[in-house]
C-alpha cells in the first residue's frame, strides 16, 4: 500500500514514540505505568512489574518494526491499533480508580486522556495505510 511522506514521517514519529514509551516501561517510567495496569488485574507486585515489562517490550518492538518494517506496514499499523484497544483498560482503570500518573492528577485529566487513545489508534492505520487498505478491502466485499 502506497503512502504519502507525511504519512510516512509520521509513521516513524509514532514508532519513535513508541520506541521511547518502551523504554520508559523498563527504566524511568516504571513506577508510572504499573499505576495503570488496571486493577481487576491481580495485585501481586511481581505479576504488575511483569505486566509493565511485558507490555514496554511489545511497545519497543512496535515502535521498531513501525519504523524498519516497512514493507510490512500495513500488518504492523493494524497490529500497534490493536495493542492500542488492548491497552485502552488500564488508561480507563486509571481514570476510575482516580490514579494520578504522567502528571494526570485530575479527572478531568485522566478524562481527556481517554479520548486520545482513538487517536493513537487513528494514527497508527492512517500513517501505515491500514486505513485505506481496511476500507477499500470493506467496500469489496461489499459487492
Amino acid at each position: 500500500m502506497e503512502t504519502t511522506l507525511i504519512q510516512n514521517v509520521m509513521r516513524v514519529l509514532l514508532g519513535a514514540l513508541m520506541a521511547f514509551a518502551g523504554i520508559g516501561h523498563l527504566t524511568f517510567q516504571r513506577e508510572e505505568f504499573q499505576a495503570q495496569v488496571p486493577r481487576w488485574l491481580p495485585s501481586d507486585p511481581a505479576f504488575i512489574d511483569f505486566v509493565v515489562i511485558s507490555s514496554g517490550v511489545v511497545e519497543i518492538s512496535l515502535g521498531l518494526a513501525m519504523i524498519f518494517l516497512w514493507k510490512h506496514k500495513v500488518k504492523v499499523g493494524i497490529a500497534l491499533a490493536v495493542f492500542y484497544v488492548l491497552i485502552f483498560p488500564g488508561n480507563i482503570s486509571q481514570y476510575m480508580n482516580e490514579i494520578s500518573a504522567f502528571g494526570l492528577d485530575t479527572d478531568r485529566k485522566r478524562l481527556i486522556r481517554l479520548f486520545f487513545q482513538p487517536v493513537l489508534i487513528l494514527w497508527a492505520l492512517w500513517s501505515t495505510g491500514a486505513l485505506k487498505y481496511l476500507l477499500s478491502n470493506n467496500k469489496n466485499n461489499e459487492r
